[in-house]
């Protein structure tokens, strides 16, 4: 079992590498060829000139879909049947990602909108103005994510087991954690990974368990994951990740501001009011994702191993929480011991052999 999630974790490893040296080899060929600008020229002689922006994201959007379609079939269903790790059939696999697709076509023509009416209204602190909107629908996003976009993709309902609805709505309580309602979502219909987690903000916020974790972990065991969850919320975890994530947004556009002309320059633009500058935003918070990436990776697994021990505590369930560990590992093909840079890289949460060992000292 360890050497075929070692397997599956490589190739995954592996293509998202090549996927965001692929990603960067496609926005730059835009920019240079001149595509990104003569785009730009043909929209921007429309007449329904509000049109423009809308029609400039979708045309780049689709553009991009269909040079990185081998990449995203491949990783997100080629591997997963290979492995067997869903059970989804293709054409659901499509609608999916239609779905997908038109939500973040939306989210992206929002965030655009803004950045263009903001940029044109404050040439001089326009990239404050933006940060703020941006950290804004964020927080709006959160909020709506379990109640708009989560049922778009499972269905909903209120956890049947009432034993267990009991129990965690008793560690809720105990952890001093507001609950809506504990549900259960059809996971088993697209994946046979487990996952279970604690979404939503103020009235939003409820404990969603798939029930690929709910049919085959003890009592014990979800209890012990919960109170991981409601570890998070204790410790502020939420709220930190929302101020790291607000600076890291701050960065990027104050990155922009001060040095977007020169960029601009190397691909023949002049303005980033220019539709054709779009293809430069987005490299910038590529690379700077890529730069920053392995720090958020180490503030994010300081928080999990802060989490698994409050859930320790609080609960007492060591030999639960080193069950659930290995069988999540076994269920989701977890690599349970990679290579430092790998962990350095691409592990948010630590290795399960390190949460493992961290049970077993307490």
């Amino acid at each position: 079992m360890q050497d075929r999630a070692k397997r599956y974790s490589n190739i995954k490893y592996t293509l998202e590498i090549a996927g965001i040296i692929y990603t960067l080899a496609i926005i730059i060929l835009f920019l240079k060829s001149g595509l990104a600008k003569n785009l730009g020229l043909v929209l921007s002689k429309s007449a329904l000139t509000f049109l423009t922006v809308p029609l400039y994201l979708l045309s780049i959007a689709l553009g991009y879909y269909l040079l990185a379609f081998p990449f995203n079939f491949y990783q997100s269903y080629i591997l997963e049947r290979k492995f067997s790790l869903t059970t989804q059939a293709l054409s659901d696999w499509f609608k999916d990602q239609l779905k997908s697709g038109i939500i973040a076509y939306v989210i992206a023509l929002i965030l655009l909108s803004a950045f263009y009416f903001i940029l044109r209204r404050n040439p001089d602190s326009w990239w404050l103005a933006i940060s703020i909107f941006w950290i804004f629908f964020s927080v709006v996003l959160a909020k709506l994510l379990p109640i708009v976009i989560i049922p778009l993709f499972f269905k909903y309902k209120k956890l049947s087991d009432e034993t267990l609805r009991e129990r965690i709505m008793r560690l809720a309580e105990k952890m001093k954690v507001k609950v809506l309602d504990c549900f259960e979502i059809d996971f088993s219909k697209k994946t046979l990974k487990g996952n279970a987690a604690f979404v939503g903000i103020g009235s939003t916020r409820r404990v969603i368990l798939a029930d690929t974790l709910k049919d085959k972990y003890s009592y014990d065991e979800i209890e012990v994951i919960l109170a991981h969850e409601f570890s998070h919320y204790q410790l502020k975890h939420l709220l930190k990740l929302v101020v790291v994530n607000s600076i890291t947004t701050l960065m990027v556009f104050y990155l922009i501001f001060r040095t977007s002309a020169y960029t601009l320059n190397l691909f023949g633009l002049s303005s980033l009011d220019d539709l054709a500058a779009l293809p430069v935003i987005l490299l910038y918070f590529i690379i700077f994702g890529i730069i920053t990436q392995p720090l958020e990776a180490f503030i994010s697994r300081s928080f999990e191993r802060s989490a698994d021990a409050l859930a320790l505590e609080t609960t007492g369930l060591k030999d639960a929480f080193i069950s659930t560990m290995d069988k999540l590992a076994n269920q989701n093909l977890a690599d349970r011991n990679p290579h430092p840079i790998i962990k350095f890289f691409f592990f948010d949460h630590p290795p399960i052999d390190e949460r493992i060992k961290m049970a077993k000292s307490l």
